[in-house]
């Protein structure tokens, strides 16, 4: 080899050793599979869609054709059903532990059963139960994380929880929360984001939230690649996504299993790509799972003597609108009361055609709401009243709502009023619509 050949190649060489490396790319799958708002719907409704057995029989299936996947639960597990009713919820925590939920939080109707539940299911789950913006008087989450870290697929993922911004007042009485302060969900992201640093490659929140506070979430948080929500039950049509990043919300109820498909570039801790889709968990084409069919079979059993008694009869199906009449007219007739008011989010189920059994009002009614009972003139009732029961200005008529909205006038949704003093109480709003049910016998 001449001198000159020799020197050329050193010189490449040397350029090769002193040029910097390109970073190769490090693009991987994640599969997020989600659920939310089950509101402790154990079984297939009217309609043969949702149940515990057939949702673990699907996961069972998405798993099996999952690089990497995680599974995860955006809130309201309970209140719904008379299993969660009766037993304030901690049954449905015992099932859910047969799903294998990787990582859970909580949604508003955690709560209603009081502070001291909270803590019971987090120790009856088996998965972690993660919140970032609901706090004890020293500051630190009620679950006892607002985050977890998990590995999959060799990818470090951030899960951050977050609930309501407004679920004190809203959704939960200061009684109900104890000496527990809530947070905005961006404020406790923020934080749990700022503690996370660069452990993470890809962060998610898992947030029982509205809509606008998913978008915030997203608008002002660029560390965060995704939300999986909760809390609206008619989830999303489409896949939500604000400058690249993104947020998916399944039905409610179970009766769809969500199932995201995302491309990480892991270096940069971005989604390279998505898609997403509604996997509807139909009794009449899933197997139901075994095991977890015959625990649900325990629980309901027990319930079962109380709630499944006949009280009557329907003509045809009555969903919200016409059934909200129909609660409305048994209470007051129930009650004594002139006029009754519920809003909507009361109502929580249908009443089907055929047969109802006492176990249709507990679907409806899961609350243990009772009657309250106030006197007042007609120009003293707010619009949200007047437009559905006219009245006469100067005219007294007695009033009848739950306590929930008597306690709660000016944040309860529709309602928007102040100052009414409902001083009386009435008997148990369930127990006066299965009372009027059964002196009806036939609802037209």
């Amino acid at each position: 080899m001449s001198q000159a050949r020799f020197v050329r190649k050193v010189f490449l060489l040397a350029l090769c050793i002193a040029a910097p490396v390109a970073a190769q790319p490090d693009v991987r799958p994640l599969t997020i599979l989600h659920i939310n708002d089950l509101h402790a719907h154990l079984q297939p409704d009217s309609n043969g869609m949702g149940g515990f057995a057939y949702l673990a029989t699907a996961l069972r299936e998405q798993r099996a054709h999952c690089v990497a996947c995680i599974f995860l639960n955006a809130g309201d597990l309970v209140q719904g059903t008379p299993v969660s009713t009766i037993f304030h919820g901690e049954p449905v925590y015992e099932l859910a532990n047969l799903l294998r939920i990787d990582v859970s939080t909580l949604g508003n109707h955690e709560f209603d059963y009081g502070w001291n539940e909270i803590e019971k299911f987090v120790g009856i789950a088996k998965f972690p139960v993660v919140s970032a913006n609901v706090l004890t008087s020293g500051g630190r989450p009620v679950t006892g994380q607002a985050y977890v870290i998990e590995s999959v697929g060799g990818m470090r993922v951030a899960v951050i929880g977050a609930v309501l911004g407004d679920l004190v007042g809203s959704y939960a009485t200061p009684a109900v929360m104890g000496s527990w302060r809530v947070i905005p969900p961006v404020e406790g992201i923020r934080r749990a984001v700022a503690e996370i640093g660069n452990r993470a490659d890809l962060i998610v929140v898992l947030g029982h939230v509205h809509d606008d506070e998913t978008d915030a979430i997203l608008r002002t948080i660029p560390q965060v690649a995704a939300v999986v929500a909760g809390h609206d039950h008619k989830g999303y049509t489409e896949l939500k996504n604000i400058d690249g990043r993104l947020a998916v919300e399944a039905r409610a109820y179970g009766v769809e299993l969500g199932r995201l498909e995302l491309r990480v570039d892991v270096p940069h801790h971005a989604i390279v790509s998505s898609d997403w889709k509604r996997i509807p968990i139909d009794s009449k084409t899933i197997a139901p799972d075994q095991g977890v069919a015959e625990a649900v079979a325990g629980w309901e059993a027990k319930v079962s003597k109380i709630v499944d008694v006949p009280i009557g009869e329907a003509k045809h199906t009555l969903a919200k609108g016409e059934l909200r009449a129909l609660v409305e007219r048994a209470m007051a007739e129930e009650s004594g009361a002139d006029i009754a008011w519920v809003n909507l989010g009361n109502i929580r189920d249908v009443l089907p055609k055929g047969q109802l059994l006492a176990r249709h009002v507990w679907n409806i009614l899961p609350f243990d709401n009772r009657i309250m009972l106030g006197r007042f003139k007609g120009s003293e009732l707010p619009p949200a009243i007047t437009k559905e029961h006219p009245v006469d200005p100067d005219r007294e008529y007695t009033v009848a709502v739950t306590d929930f909205a008597a306690a709660n006038q000016a944040s309860t949704d529709e309602l928007n009023a102040s100052g009414l003093n409902f001083s009386k109480t009435g008997p148990m709003q369930r127990d006066a619509v299965i009372d009027w049910i059964k002196r009806k016998g036939v609802i037209e």
